[in-house]
């Protein structure tokens, strides 16, 4: 009976299998063919309804137009500048109405424009807080802020604070208002009405004792 090698099988396996392993990593590795996707920009959140304000910062995404695409800071009169359209309003606007009038727009110079609007920075929207807490400065207004959360987001009083004398400074139609805020009753849970929502413009002082 004559004896068969198995060292030729074992060699048309081996090879076999690492031509299939290539393979398989190859497919695996391709990169997906260019402009597939639509590019995607960090976002800040924010809550539904929010309007864009002078000093914010948008990238505006015209797909397949990559030379009509760019990143802008709304400007003071509440006003962009963008390729082909120009001067455009994007203040008062939320970014999906800006992205619906900017593709009305371009209509005109770019078959079947598509825009997306992303808001990268929030500028105009600010509260201040000065005084007696640890981490004094201004704050972006993302979301619906009272002001016992905001001196919590601050850090908190110092040792120094006078509790008893908090106050918020708001500025409307040119007046400034003062509201008195009684930090320990509404850390007690009293006079909770007193712990009022913050608007963009405001500031919270906290005196010193």
């Amino acid at each position: 009976m004559s004896k068969i090698s198995v060292l030729p099988v074992l060699l048309a396996m081996v090879l076999a299998l690492t031509l299939g392993s290539e393979h398989a990593a190859t497919a695996q590795s391709r990169p997906a063919p260019p402009g597939s996707g639509t590019p995607t920009e960090p976002s800040v959140t924010t809550e539904p309804g929010f309007t864009i304000g002078p000093e914010d910062v948008l990238a505006i995404h015209v797909w397949r137009e990559a030379d009509v695409s760019v990143e802008v800071t709304v400007r003071t009169d509440g006003m962009i500048t963008m390729p082909l359209i120009r001067d455009v309003k994007a203040a008062g606007l939320t970014p999906n109405d800006l992205a619906d009038h900017i593709q009305t727009a371009l209509r005109e110079f770019v078959t079947d424009a598509s825009v997306t609007v992303i808001l990268k920075q929030m500028n105009s929207r600010k509260v201040f807080i000065t005084g007696e807490v640890a981490k004094p400065g201004v704050y972006p207004l993302r979301s619906t802020v009272t002001v016992m959360q905001f001196i919590a987001l601050a850090g908190g009083l110092t040792e120094f604070a006078d509790a008893n004398e908090i106050t918020v400074l708001r500025v409307a139609d040119g007046k400034t208002t003062t509201l008195k805020v009684p930090y320990k009753d509404i850390a007690k849970g009293k006079r909770v009405e007193m712990n009022v929502v913050l608007e963009p413009g405001d500031t919270v002082v906290v005196p010193e004792k």
